[in-house]
């Protein structure tokens, strides 16, 4: 059983819909899903009061999201309360899923996430995925998303949908590749290619990450440049708690932007792009190391041990970081920058030049610059929470399936 999966930003209850009373019937469902999701459990005149429809309207909206399983009643609320308690609701940890893939040079990865934001499955394969064709690579994701949901199924869940983050460029149709330099992929359907029966979207991995970040992470504001990296590195653009996604999609493409135009040659074909300084690729060229399955741990370690060479390649691709996002300060003055993906492991040698060099650059005040808690999960974490995200935006999608 799937439901539709819709653009992973994040909407919010109360999309638009035709002002009629089916209309405004889906924007309740969704008021009510979002209430209960955030602050649950709640009993329904809490709800009531919340999103201010009456006990009675509540009552009737609720007993349809049971019986769509999207809701569940828990009993009676805590003791202490004045006048007869309520059964206490909360979103169910039954029913649909989001289901999260993700794609990288290096691995492929997926995970189930429950309407409760808990992850109840996870699979991982290591190998290099760089230089394949699409077909042997999705081929295998599709095996790990099969065994992922399967085992999702076996504790009562089933997928309401499919998102995968990917490391290149993705068109607005939400399933198109259309150019992934550091996996070399160029108009990949994944539409085509993934299992059938599934409410697909794609996105840019930065995308993913930033969604993640601003749904899960602690503090993080509603405006906001997020940069993450692999191989390549990415970056997202959160307006006002949106994605701000361009004319084609392709907003955030931070790792091709040039720091030294004369600078060595990339593989989007540009010239000194800011992944030929701060990939992970480039600083272990840089530190004189060899690639190994966990570049990210091997560099950390060498730090953390006082190694030079290494000390100073990460504090130059800082630098690299600093330069590539004064240009978007500039532009775009967001309220903070956050560092995620693999270079919130590095972040102890990377911002001290990075956060100098926006200072030194910066036509305004200081940005500030975190860390996110997520780390590399966080692409994985916001595909599988954007399907989640959108069963809460449009529960009436799914009830309608029941």
């Amino acid at each position: 059983m799937t439901a539709p999966l819709h653009e992973t930003h994040p909407a919010g209850p109360g999309r638009a819909t035709p002002d009629t009373q089916q209309g405004m019937r889906r924007r309740n469902l969704a008021r009510v899903m979002h209430a209960v999701s955030a602050e649950g459990p709640l009993s329904r005149a809490a709800v009531a009061s919340r999103i201010g429809l009456t006990r009675a309207a509540v009552s009737t909206l609720v007993d349809e999201l049971i019986r769509a399983g999207l809701i569940e009643e828990l009993g009676p609320e805590r003791p202490g309360r004045v006048g007869r308690p309520g059964s206490a609701l909360a979103v169910s940890g039954h029913g649909p899923a989001g289901i999260g893939a993700e794609i990288g040079v290096d691995h492929l990865a997926v995970c189930t996430v429950d309407l409760r934001g808990r992850v109840r499955a996870r699979a991982v394969r290591r190998g290099v995925n760089r230089g394949r064709t699409p077909e042997p690579v999705l081929k295998e994701l599709t095996e790990l998303v099969r065994g992922v949901v399967a085992e999702a199924e076996g504790e009562g869940l089933w997928p309401a949908g499919l998102a995968v983050a990917v490391p290149g460029l993705v068109a607005r149709d939400a399933r198109t590749v259309v150019r992934a330099p550091n996996l070399d992929w160029r108009d990949a359907d994944l539409g085509a290619l993934l299992p059938e029966g599934f409410a697909l979207t794609a996105d840019n991995e930065a995308n993913f990450g930033a969604l993640a970040e601003l749904w899960l992470g602690e503090g993080t504001p509603r405006d906001f440049v997020h940069v993450s990296a692999e191989i390549g590195i990415g970056a997202a653009v959160v307006v006002d708690g949106r994605l701000l996604r361009g004319t084609r999609g392709f907003a955030g493409e931070l790792g091709h932007m040039p720091v030294r135009p004369d600078g060595p040659e990339c593989a989007c074909g540009g010239r000194g792009c800011l992944e030929q300084y701060a990939g992970e690729d480039a600083v272990l060229r840089a530190a004189g190391l060899e690639p190994g399955e966990d570049r990210v741990g091997l560099l950390a370690g060498r730090a953390a041990a006082g190694d030079e060479a290494v000390r100073r390649a990460l504090a130059d691709a800082g630098t690299a970081l600093g330069i590539a996002l004064t240009g978007a300060v500039n532009l775009l003055d967001p309220e903070g920058v956050v560092l995620g993906g693999a270079l919130s492991g590095l972040a102890p040698w990377l911002l001290p030049s990075l956060r100098e060099e926006l200072a030194r650059r910066t036509a305004g005040p200081a940005c500030p610059v975190s860390v996110s808690r997520l780390g590399p999960e966080g692409p994985l974490l916001g595909a599988a929470h954007a399907v989640v995200r959108a069963v809460l935006d449009d529960p009436a999608a799914v009830a309608e399936r029941v």
